[in-house]
């Protein structure tokens, strides 16, 4: 008896076995960081003794000093009826963001083994950053606010000291508001084998749902070849409620549809989540692992209806939050997300738009947990810009990778009920922001059938010319209230989204008295 229990012991540990799954670690600490320019920073030989000792995520500019000649502009702002320019500042925080700076870490990799993958990956570098490995350069980005990875398989010692070097650079007028800088967000090292799931390789959804059971629909792109796939679906307890081991494989991704029975719906009063845990095996051998949480929720539009969550019929009560924790700055901090979440809670807030850029990872994994449905919005500018540093001057290269990214990285949160391919884009007039309206909601539906796609506009008189505001999925109007009515009987939508409004009708400061009650409209 005792001997049969060790050889089922010995299996399952050979089977089981961590060296032969992926090892995520969090470079967090032990960074050393210097603002300027510091042109043979990348050289693994460089001597950064004297630098300054950090954690990332880490946001340089929050320190100041404040000065209002940073971000000054004499201008007339036009939607205010101002006529004569005069001088405004403070739209960047009067911090000093503008300018270069480097990070440089030094790692070992102690679980990894000849022949793995080795994954560099960043959730948000502002911006521009340009990544070096032991004196080679990996790769660049342009967006500060994107994530994206490298492959450094080719890069990576074994057994030894690994030098990463992290080139930053932020221009004057390339943001709207304080966008923060540095690497404000998590970069990880991700060690797994040739046979493995792709990164952000799983995509769960649920296209059936009734009381007494809901379909789960796991896609999981692979790399390798002879793999199966094992994927159990676990409560918020922990429990095995399902099990599939039968996928189909198309090429290099795995189909599974699993049966959850007695389903616990995801809503903003109850955001109940699920656990898919994806095992991909070679014979017996497990080579990797995956845990993807998500919810079981229905979304639908309908025309004359409206949204709709879970079959019932709601309006959204959210808000447009920017990416900043106020006096800690830009960089993430998961205790002071949730801090600012609950006190939204507790006002009666259960949506939230990310304006006018991606989201934390951990805020989308805030908004599953405490209920909060979510428009994920990804751009402020497309091809013609606002400032004259802003994402203009990437927009045709990147474009497509920074949505591609987005979307692959966040769809399996429950709380994204929308994503949004811009904000007040000057490209509403004329023939070519239609297109590019076309392009990238195409984008959003290739990566993600589920959703719906929105643009917040601004210029909504020629958006109703243009037809662009026709063709989106949703189409989301910025203030501009008093022209509901008839945006509403224009677009063939059937309803339409206050994406950006307030409760002093856009007034922004000048409230006129004696209030007149109108008469309340309801736009589905």
């Amino acid at each position: 008896m005792i001997k049969r229990i060790l050889i089922a012991l010995l299996l399952l540990f050979s089977t089981l076995s961590w060296a032969q799954v992926r090892v995520v670690t969090e470079l967090g600490e032990g960074w050393r960081f210097r603002k300027g320019k510091h042109d043979q920073a990348y050289r693994t030989d460089f001597n950064d003794k004297g630098w300054e000792k950090v954690t990332v995520p880490h946001d340089w500019a929050i320190y100041g000093p404040f000065d209002k000649e940073i971000d000054k502009q004499v201008v007339a702002i036009e939607q205010n009826g101002e006529k004569v320019p005069s001088e405004k500042t403070g739209r960047t925080g009067a911090l000093p963001y503008i300018g270069e700076a480097w990070y440089r870490h030094e790692f070992t990799l102690p679980h990894y083994r000849k022949g793995q993958r080795v994954l560099l990956v960043f959730e948000g570098a502002m911006s521009e950053p340009r990544v070096f490995l032991n004196g080679q350069k990996v790769g660049e980005w342009a967006y500060g606010y994107s994530y994206f990875h490298f492959d450094i398989t080719d890069k990576v010692q074994e057994g030894k000291k690994n030098t990463l070097a992290v080139q930053l650079s932020n221009r004057g007028e390339s943001s709207r508001w304080y966008p923060g800088a540095g690497l404000y967000r998590k970069v990880q090292v991700i060690v797994k084998n040739p046979e493995s799931i792709e990164q952000w390789g799983t995509f769960v959804t649920t296209p059936f749902i009734s009381r007494d059971l809901a379909k789960v629909n796991v896609k999981t792109k692979v790399s390798g070849g002879n793999l199966r796939l094992v994927t159990q679906i676990r409560d918020a307890q922990g429990n095995t409620v399902a099990t599939d081991s039968t996928a189909k494989v198309f090429g290099q991704e795995f189909e599974q549809n699993i049966a959850v029975t007695n389903p616990q719906l995801w809503s903003p009063e109850t955001p109940y989540l699920y656990t898919a845990v994806t095992r991909l095996y070679a014979g017996n051998v497990l080579r990797d692992e995956v845990s993807t949480r998500f919810g079981i929720r229905e979304i639908s539009y309908r025309p004359n209806v409206g949204f709709s969550l879970n079959d019932k019929v709601r309006k959204f009560k959210g808000v447009c939050l920017h990416h900043d924790l106020g006096p800690l700055g830009a960089a993430v901090n998961k205790a002071a997300l949730r801090r600012q979440l609950q006190i939204l809670k507790d006002m009666g807030c259960d949506a939230i738009r990310s304006s006018h850029n991606m989201p934390s990872l951990e805020q989308l994994e805030l908004a599953d947990e405490m209920g909060f449905m979510f428009l994920a919005e990804s751009f402020d500018e497309w091809a013609k810009p606002k400032v004259k540093n802003g994402y203009n001057r990437f927009f045709e290269e990147y474009a497509e990778k920074d949505i591609v990214n987005l979307v692959r990285a966040t769809r399996n949160h429950p709380s994204i009920v929308m994503w949004s391919s811009g904000n007040e884009v000057p490209d509403q007039w004329g023939a070519e922001g239609v297109k590019r309206a076309k392009w990238l909601q195409e984008i959003f539906h290739r990566e993600d059938p589920t959703r719906p796609v929105t643009v917040g506009m601004d210029q909504v008189k020629a958006t109703m010319a243009s037809g662009f505001g026709a063709l989106l999925d949703i189409p989301g109007l910025n203030y501009r209230v008093h022209l509901y009515e008839e945006a509403y009987q224009s677009f063939p939508q059937g309803f339409i989204l206050g994406s950006e409004t307030a409760s002093t009708v856009s007034s922004r400061g000048i409230y006129k008295f004696p209030v007149e009650k109108a008469i309340e409209k309801q736009y589905p």
